[in-house]
């Protein structure tokens, strides 16, 4: 291609314009010479586009929003940070789904009917023409299915970006942030556990000790949208729940994919976590512990078995199984088997007398025999699990499972009632009519009749709806059971003991607005009253500015739920 070059150098702009140019005065003269034609308006139109300013101009912070979540804990204190985020933003949360400007659908990915939940709420909210973030598993794990097109996504490792995403879906942009969070290249374990949040329940603090785990189990979507293994560092586990009972929790659930894996990827482990946090809990406030596989509990059986014997940790562990055939968790590559599950549950029930071990089972994965149900059927019988959460297999689109060769859903739905059917076949709880106990009450039960309560191995109490129990320590006699729960009768000379913390932080207040967080709050509302008067602020475009998007790609109903 020939250089663009000249053989005569221009020493300034002004040698580009000929003698024949007209010269800007002149031009400023001939300016004075026209005469502006008048062109008539259309008024309607004008008056229509005054009253519908454009998107940009919408104040962000001022909207109703509804947050709906699904699944297991980790998803719940993941909808807590964002609750508590938005409403520090001036955003008001709301229980009114129709009465909001933007429904937040926090998504679970474990089961089918999960995800068809979600995707119903999407349905609905198009119907009533309301704004839509999405958030949780499904979109992280699989955002180009067709009915996520066109709609805002925020992953589970960006949830302290929720602000952003929210203001700029109000101004009518869809925007995905769906990246890892990391630091020099190592994952990090997901947002900072500083954020404030709203608790659901104010006196039950959900802490996330790590996100991901270390398994690739041929069933679970779940890992194509947490991940590998990432965890927290103690110090900083250590401080939210110095924080929560600083704002009157009493009971603190630590929750993950899988808490026995905790530590692996940083050089530490559970237990040194366990007794750390163990320090900083009050007289008459409780951890409970959250699921753990059992490949990852099987080399620290003593110290946990040390810790849930421990006065403020409920001896509680658990622990699913899936299946009590090798040959079956092979196939699941679960990476132990029976023998190995039945060492632990042995070792802690020798070790912690009373502990309650819950359990999940999988019915009708892809292989599983008769001879193969037969000896999960067998395993119930044997150790009569007080919690056991039966789970009829969906094969998760993606998932190794799902191309396998599946079990008839006859037979599936079958082994699911037959297992069901042993379950209600024994009552866990009748041997302790009669029992005193000292239970923690904190909530109150669905049909509010009673307040539920928690004993030392966190089986459920119901007692007598007195507001002085509420968040406390109370002393009660077991008269009656059921085969999820007993009642209890407060003993009438017993005190009722209060936990040495605070007062409790009122239902909807927000959690932990740090002085860091209120500059940055500060400096958001800056900006938005410069928006008010006629300053835009700088926005993604429709087609996503924000997007930083990655890569595409059982669990069974309880009173609680952990992930995995």
């Amino acid at each position: 291609m020939p250089s663009a070059s000249c053989d005569t150098l221009l020493d300034d702009i002004e040698d580009i314009v000929s003698q024949e140019d007209s010269k800007p005065q002149d031009r400023h003269f001939a300016r004075k010479q026209v005469v502006p034609k008048v062109r008539r308006r259309n008024t309607q139109k004008y008056l229509q586009d005054e009253n519908s300013p454009p998107s940009d101009s919408t104040i962000p912070g001022i909207q109703k929003i509804w947050i709906r979540t699904w699944g297991c804990s980790h998803n719940n204190s993941d909808g807590e940070y964002m609750a508590g985020q938005l409403a520090a933003y001036g955003y008001k949360i709301t229980e009114n789904a129709s009465d909001a400007d933007l429904w937040l659908l926090n998504s679970c990915t474990v089961k089918n009917p999960a995800e068809d939940h979600f995707r119903n709420s999407i349905k609905k909210a198009q119907e009533e023409n309301k704004k839509i973030v999405l958030a949780g598993c499904v979109p992280q794990a699989q955002p180009r299915q067709d009915y996520l097109k066109g709609l805002s996504i925020i992953g589970v490792q960006q949830i302290d970006r929720v602000v952003e995403v929210v203001e700029e879906t109000i101004k009518g942009h869809s925007v995905r942030l769906l990246g890892q969070k990391k630091d020099n290249g190592k994952r990090l374990g997901g947002a900072r556990l500083d954020l404030p949040k709203i608790r659901k329940n104010p006196l039950i603090e959900i802490i996330s000790i790590n996100t991901g785990c270390l398994n690739a189990c041929t069933y679970c979507k779940t890992k194509h949208a947490r991940g590998n293994l990432a965890s927290y560092p103690i110090d900083e586990l250590v401080d939210r729940a110095k924080q929560s009972f600083q704002e009157g929790v009493c009971e603190i659930w630590l929750t993950s994919e899988d808490t026995g894996a905790y530590g692996r990827d940083i050089g530490t482990s559970l237990p040194a976590l366990l007794w750390k946090l163990v320090e900083v809990i009050p007289e008459g406030a409780m951890l409970r512990l959250g699921m753990t596989n059992p490949p990852y509990i099987l080399e620290h059986l003593e110290e946990m078995a040390k810790i849930l014997n421990h006065p403020r940790v409920y001896a509680f562990l658990h622990i699913p199984v899936q299946s009590a055939s090798d040959t079956v968790l092979m196939d699941m590559k679960r990476e132990y088997c029976v023998a190995d599950f039945k060492r632990v549950v042995d070792f802690l029930k020798d070790k912690v007398p009373g502990i309650t071990i819950a359990t999940d089972i999988i019915c009708g994965f892809p292989g599983e025999t008769d001879q193969d149900f037969q000896e999960t059927v067998k395993l119930v019988e044997e150790y009569k699990f007080p919690s056991l959460f039966i789970n009829q297999f969906y094969p998760r689109p993606g998932t190794p499972a799902a191309k396998m060769e599946q079990v008839p859903a006859q037979v599936k739905k079958q082994r699911t009632k037959d297992l069901s059917r042993v379950f209600h076949s024994y009552n866990p709880y009748d041997h302790k009519i009669g029992e005193r106990q000292q239970v923690l009450v904190t909530e109150e039960s669905f049909d509010s009749k009673f307040y539920v309560a928690h004993n030392r191995f966190y089986e459920q109490v119901l007692v007598p709806k007195n507001p002085t129990f509420m968040g406390k320590m109370v002393e009660v006699d077991i008269y009656e059971s059921g085969k999820h729960f007993m009642k209890g009768q407060p003993v009438s000379d017993a005190k009722v003991y209060t936990p040495s913390i605070s007062k409790p932080l009122a239902k909807g207040e927000v959690s932990g607005l740090t002085e860091e967080f209120r500059n940055r709050l500060g400096n958001h509302l800056n900006s938005i009253s410069h928006t008010s008067t006629g300053t835009q602020r700088n926005a993604a475009s429709s087609s996503g500015r924000l997007s930083d998007e990655g890569q595409d790609e059982q669990r069974p109903p309880s009173t609680f739920q952990e992930g995995y």
